[in-house]
């Protein structure tokens, strides 16, 4: 294993020019290996009645050779080009079921013998589970019997899952899903020789879009697209497949709630060379059974014009979706404003409805002030409509009566107030099957669920009653405040019983049964044990302090094991952050997080060091807030940004924990982007890790983040906000990752390359690593292990250890 990670190391240096006998690989602390390459717990599914579990196992990380797979990277997608699916994906490798209230676990019998499924899906009666099994050359749909607890494979041909979703039920005996059409070792191959030059030409057409990865590129791009995301849709009852309509390249099937038509939405040429498949030009339809188009609803542009600036949109339909408390109608949405929210108009976005047999005109159902979010269909008198403005953070939810088309606001907020969330309403199936609003109290009040629970005590779930006609919302059970607990799974709202999943800091999460009306003691239904035995007693604090312009912050502070600060005295600090933005103070100042909550490790997490000897203070708040009406928040970004990092700084020196001339500052993505700034603006720390971060905002001209202005409307921000415009002032050591194949808008390698160079340039100090075959989050084994030891050095040498 040392000598695989070796090559890989030394490819990396290689890569870099830098002499592979520079230095010498390592595998991190015991410890934290240990708890990296633990067994995760398995995931829980429950059927509606809470009579059977499925438990689905899978393993830790994939190693670097499976990420390393053939893979093609084109139309803003990665293709496993030997099975038509999407690679990099997560895979479930073992089922087994329970009885909910019985302890056997009983193993599922018949699964492939390398399983490597996903899609889970539990039939309409939830009498059966469907999965996909992704084979090396093929994916295969698999039905397991929950009674015999015996999966089968039920498909004739390979599934071609791409686009449009896996497979979806029509009834216990039927399924949905697309083929494919031919072998992948048919597909074209790439010509040593190009068809010719690759050309985009423009003529007067605006076109602002945000930066996206993996898009088409050549003329052979398209061809290979093509071939193989063009699929037949397929109707396999009891087993037998019978085809629907002819092949084509779909991107949405939805059958109606009576099960009798399909929505669909197919993609046609010319493919876009600017944005991904899911914004290609595209027909949406109604299709019956046999494939016969009933009706076209629209033609639909390629998403290359979409305007710039939150809530604008194109001035075409949008929201396709079927009305879940009816048979067969359809519903969309069309800007009333030609797109742009800025242009004056009483209303901005209008829903209409088209009934079976799809005939005549759509009727209008309402209208709203806002951009149109969602609907949840309840009954022929009720239903919850959703509005917002992403720019204003600001949401509404209307009541709407369908037999009237009356609508009545329940209630305004803004999005990132937190404390007064009313959380989502608890739904249940109608006679077609389908999820739509949980009336109680004779059909008075809405069951509201929130899984979170903000408030000043920190996160505390809740589930409540809220009151159609008073517009006031009753708790009727909170979580208890020392641990953390929130309602899964409603079994019975008659008898308000439920599931729940409960945890605190030393009890790993568990799921229990709940009675709120008998009010008789939790029984409990899983017992998962412990998988970080190596974090048992370190403590966890939700530490709370101002910034010197009275904003509120709070951090997750984590300290070792038998650490006393009287006797100890103050240890070096590793900070973990992510900005984000507020239109106002109070939001900005709410406590989010519990401190009740246990501590669970990902590949990216900081908490790892406190098993070294580090306090950890994770989840530091970096509110960025627009400080008056006509202001936005990034317009005195770095200022603020310093603010918070002194204010968290100054807490733990005063806490006597920190030791103020040991911190680093560390941070994925925009977290990245926010430990360049602090290192370039501030002498706070010692040292910085900016993982697969985006350093020059001139590359993300049409928006970053929650920024929608562009870099021609507001260039001297853009080179402001950009740390590259700053590399001459990067004298604290900084460690640049990168994952060789990022995939997430904007933060393209090249960021990370240009970024060490300018550092180097200027003589910083700083090293530059290259994760082979990772995407913008990591998976690969030995790269995540390789990962933590570089972070690990870089701590102990210029943190921990500094002059």
């Amino acid at each position: 294993m040392k000598q695989i990670l070796m090559v890989f190391v030394g490819f990396c240096l290689t890569f870099l020019g830098i002499a592979q006998d520079a230095f010498q690989y390592q595998q991190p602390p015991k410890l934290m290996a240990e708890m990296l390459l633990a067994k995760p717990t398995p995931a829980v599914s429950f059927d509606d009645k809470a009579n059977w579990m499925l438990l689905s196992e899978r393993n830790s990380y994939p190693s670097v050779e499976e990420l390393g797979q053939p893979e093609a990277r084109i139309a803003g997608m990665r293709i496993n080009p030997n099975n038509f699916s999407l690679s990099r994906q997560t895979f479930i490798n073992n089922f087994k079921l329970r009885r909910v209230n019985q302890e056997n676990e009983l193993q599922v019998k018949g699964l492939p013998t390398s399983l490597l499924a996903s899609s889970v899906s539990w039939s309409p009666s939830q009498t059966k589970i469907a999965f996909l099994q992704n084979n090396a050359d093929a994916v295969d749909l698999y039905v397991i019997d929950v009674a015999t607890q015996t999966a089968k494979k039920i498909n004739k041909r390979p599934l071609n899952t791409l686009m449009g979703g896996a497979y979806s039920w029509l009834d216990d005996n039927t399924l949905i899903y697309k083929t494919t059409l031919q072998p992948a070792s048919a597909a074209p191959k790439r010509p040593i020789t190009p068809m010719g030059p690759s050309i985009q030409e423009n003529y007067g057409k605006a076109a602002p879009i945000r930066t996206y990865q993996d898009l088409m590129k050549t003329p052979y791009d398209e061809q290979l697209f093509s071939f193989m995301a063009t699929a037949q849709l397929v109707m396999n009852k009891n087993g037998a497949e019978t085809n629907i309509g002819k092949p084509n390249i779909y991107t949405t099937i939805s059958a109606s709630p009576d099960k009798q038509y399909l929505m669909i939405r197919t993609l046609r040429k010319p493919f876009s060379y600017l944005v991904p498949a899911q914004l290609f030009a595209s027909t949406v339809s109604i299709i019956d059974l046999n494939g016969k188009e009933l009706k076209k609803l629209a033609d639909l542009p390629s998403g290359e014009g979409s305007p710039s600036g939150f809530d604008n949109v194109q001035n075409v339909p949008r929201s396709f979706d079927w009305r879940d408390d009816e048979a067969a109608t359809i519903t969309w949405c069309m800007p009333l404003d030609s797109g742009m929210i800025a242009k004056k108009a009483e209303f901005h976005d209008a829903v209409y409805a088209l009934k079976a047999p799809f005939q005549g005109e759509a009727t209008e159902l309402f209208k709203t002030t806002m951009r149109f979010r969602g609907v949840s269909w309840g009954t022929s008198e009720l239903a919850l409509v959703m509005e917002g403005l992403t720019g204003k953070q600001v949401a509404r939810m209307h009541r709407f009566n369908p037999s009237t088309g009356s609508l009545e606001m329940l209630m305004q907020r803004n999005t990132t107030d937190a404390y007064n969330n009313p959380g989502s309403p608890v739904t249940t199936k109608n006679q077609f099957g389908r999820q739509v609003l949980l009336l109680v109290d004779n059909g008075t009040k809405l069951l509201m669920n929130n899984t979170t629970g903000s408030s000043p005590n920190g996160d505390l779930p809740f589930l409540a009653k809220f009151d159609l006609q008073t517009k006031q919302q009753e708790i009727i059970w909170r979580c208890t405040p020392g641990q953390f607990e929130f309602i899964s799974d409603v079994v019975d709202a008659k008898t308000m019983t439920f599931i729940s999943r409960k945890e605190t800091q030393t009890s790993t999460p568990n799921y229990f049964m709940k009675d709120l009306l008998k009010k008789i003691a939790d029984r409990p239904i899983t017992k998962f044990t412990n998988p970080y035995p190596q974090l048992e007693g370190i403590t966890k604090e939700k530490i709370k302090y101002k910034r010197a312009d009275g904003v509120d912050l709070t951090g997750d502070l984590y300290l070792p094991k038998g650490y006393n600060a009287a006797k100890d005295g103050p240890l070096p600090v590793f900070m973990w952050a992510y900005p984000r933005e507020f239109n106002n103070a109070a939001d900005a100042a709410q406590v989010r997080g519990s401190k009740d909550r246990f501590t669970n490790i990902s590949w990216g997490s900081p908490i790892f060091w406190v098993t070294q000897g580090y306090a950890v203070l994770d989840n530091a708040e970096m509110p960025i807030v627009a400080t008056s009406s006509d202001k936005k928040p990034n317009d005195n970004f770095i200022e603020q940004l310093k603010l918070n990092a002194e204010a968290a700084v100054q807490k733990l020196v005063d806490m006597g924990v920190g030791d103020k001339n040991r911190m680093a500052v560390g941070g994925h993505s925009y977290g990245a982007f926010m430990t360049a700034h602090l290192l370039s603006h501030t002498n706070l720390f010692k040292a910085g890790i900016a993982r697969s971060g985006a350093y020059n905002r001139s590359l993300t001209p049409f928006g970053f983040q929650n920024e929608d202005r562009t870099y021609w409307q507001a260039s001297q921000l853009y080179f402001d906000m950009s740390p590259f415009s700053y590399a001459n002032k990067v004298k604290t050591p900084i460690l640049l990752i990168h994952g060789e194949m990022d995939d997430n808008q904007g933060t393209f390698p090249i960021q990370s390359e240009r970024y060490y160079s300018a550092i180097k340039g200027h003589g910083g100090t700083s090293r530059y690593v290259v994760l082979p075959y990772e995407a913008h989050g990591y998976r690969g084994r030995e790269n995540v292990l390789h990962m933590l030891w570089e972070q690990h050095q870089w701590l102990e040498k210029y943190v921990k250890n500094a002059k």
